[in-house]
């Protein structure tokens, strides 16, 4: 049986996340993927996946329980790729209205805030992304420089990033929030793209192909 040749990609596992199926996608898109549940099971990683759900102040304490804080924040200072997913994405940012007093990882500048909006929260479905141009998630753009695409949602709470270029992608759910965020080789969605179909696959894809660049500088 032929081995993955794409990039080392680890998947950070602190108990508060379901792993198997962004794995299993990472894998069918060619990266090699490993699991840990400790920083030197990460040692010589090209890429770390942070995924995750439940509370904003739960996954902080797991995380810095695991030793995955402080790596996080060294690998990303480092230049190392980091990608979150849903929770994951939030733990990026300084803060979490869900737990005050709690910081969160600080790699990206802003707080989270729970979604104000008339419609039912949380909000739970497919929904579409706009894409800012020449966002490292966005598929080819159309004559505006970006695509809008459908991706499936789970979460009472959105980021709001400090500085407006961090914004890679919105949705509406009666109020317009922050779908993607990202500075430099740290970025997340707040949508689910293991779970999204074959747009949650190539968006995956987009991303390694963003991680095969800095492996082969």
């Amino acid at each position: 049986m032929t081995q993955p040749s794409g990039p080392d990609v680890v998947l950070l596992d602190y108990e508060m996340s379901n792993l198997r199926s962004a794995g299993k996608a990472l894998e069918r898109l060619g990266a090699r993927v490993r699991v840990a549940t400790r920083p030197a099971e990460a040692s010589g990683a090209d890429a770390l996946v942070l995924p995750g759900v439940g509370r904003f102040g739960a996954a902080m304490e797991r995380l810095d329980a695991h030793g995955f804080s402080a790596m996080l924040r060294d690998e990303a200072a480092a230049g190392r790729p980091v990608l979150g997913i849903c929770l994951g994405l939030q733990l990026l940012f300084e803060r979490s209205e869900e737990s005050p007093g709690v910081d969160g990882l600080g790699l990206l500048r802003g707080d989270v805030r729970r979604l104000e909006t008339e419609r039912k929260v949380p909000h739970i479905g497919w929904c579409e992304v706009d894409w800012a141009p020449g966002a490292v998630f966005a598929p080819e753009g159309d004559a505006r420089g970006a695509a809008a695409s459908t991706y499936y949602f789970v979460h009472s709470y959105a980021c709001v990033p400090t500085d407006p270029d961090d914004v890679l992608g919105t949705a509406d759910h009666g109020v317009e929030f922050v779908a993607a965020a990202g500075q430099g080789m740290v970025s997340g969605v707040q949508f689910h793209p293991e779970k999204s179909s074959t747009a949650g696959l190539a968006l995956l894809g987009r991303w390694l192909d963003s991680v095969r660049l800095v492996v082969a500088a």
